[in-house]
């Protein structure tokens, strides 16, 4: 199944705003004030020329410390390559200007694994005029040394781990200190259970390197030894409930559907299997 990764990125920054403005922009962090926060509706777009939608990823309504004006951060994850970028965020800035009319800071967040240099500005010149130049704030997350996160007590710095910049050897540490976070950072069930997928999502270990880590982890002798191990144990405990959970679910499902079969045999009509087994009326008609 295809990766939402627009979806995930909203998820995580939307549930930690104020903590991504304090890792990568703490310039914008320090003028933000966090009590005037409200996250708007999606906003979709139609490109008539290419014939394409596309969907801002996440528009925050705030206010500067010390002013009553709002302004809005706009904040687009970009999880591939598309040298038209720059024009694109110039699009989306001109289209919602012209809906909010507020000063609004438009930042990029290039998410792709492939190294690049990102421009982050989108001009239209002449010869003899330089009719504009746009800048947008961005960040480029795989040139970003992982190492350089781990002694940040940051949510995102422990997520956005797996699209930094690591190395296939370095998995398995990748790892163990995204869980040494994780507990350091005292965080809900919740929130964990959020920073725990997003980053499994970019970052899956074989069985082999996750009995690795379980190893590596018994050998600590920080204080956190205990508490990382008490996280993996729960976690997997969790990830087998829900296998053994999906596959009496399709078992169940398996079951309606020989139910179904041998009453279609008997003659019984759709509308009747479909209350009696609660297989969908499409579903039914495939197994005539």
């Amino acid at each position: 199944m295809a990766v939402d990764h627009d979806r995930l990125f909203k998820e995580l920054i939307t549930t930690f705003f104020e903590e991504f403005l304090l890792l990568f922009f703490p310039h914008v962090h320090e003028h933000i004030d966090f009590q005037h926060v409200s996250f708007l509706s999606e906003e979709l777009f139609t490109d008539v020329t290419a014939g394409e939608k596309y969907r801002v990823d996440l528009l925050v309504e705030t206010k500067l410390k010390g002013e009553d004006s709002l302004i809005i951060v706009h904040i687009e994850n970009q999880s591939y390559v598309q040298p038209s970028f720059p024009e694109r965020m110039f699009i989306y800035f001109s289209r919602l200007f012209e809906k909010y009319r507020k000063r609004m800071l438009p930042i990029a967040v290039f998410s792709y694994d492939s190294l690049r240099n990102e421009p982050s500005s989108f001009t239209l010149q002449f010869p003899f005029f330089d009719v504009l130049h746009f800048q947008f704030l961005t960040v480029e997350l795989r040139k970003q040394n992982w190492r350089d996160y781990i002694r940040h007590d940051n949510p995102i710095a422990a997520a956005l781990l797996s699209k930094m910049g690591y190395t296939e050897s370095e998995r398995i540490e990748l790892k163990k200190q995204f869980l040494r976070m994780i507990v350091r950072m005292e965080l809900d069930e919740a929130k964990q259970r959020l920073l725990i997928g997003f980053f499994e999502t970019y970052v899956k270990l074989s069985d082999e390197e996750e009995q690795q880590l379980r190893n590596e982890v018994n050998e600590m002798e920080t204080k956190e030894k205990e508490k990382v191990l008490e996280l993996i144990i729960s976690y997997e405990k969790k990830a087998l409930e829900k296998g053994l959970k999906e596959g009496v679910e399709r078992g169940l499902q398996q079951e309606k559907r020989q139910i179904a079969k041998k009453m279609l045999a008997k003659g019984y009509d759709v509308q009747t299997i479909h209350e009696l087994t609660e297989l969908s009326l499409e579903e039914i008609e495939k197994l005539k």
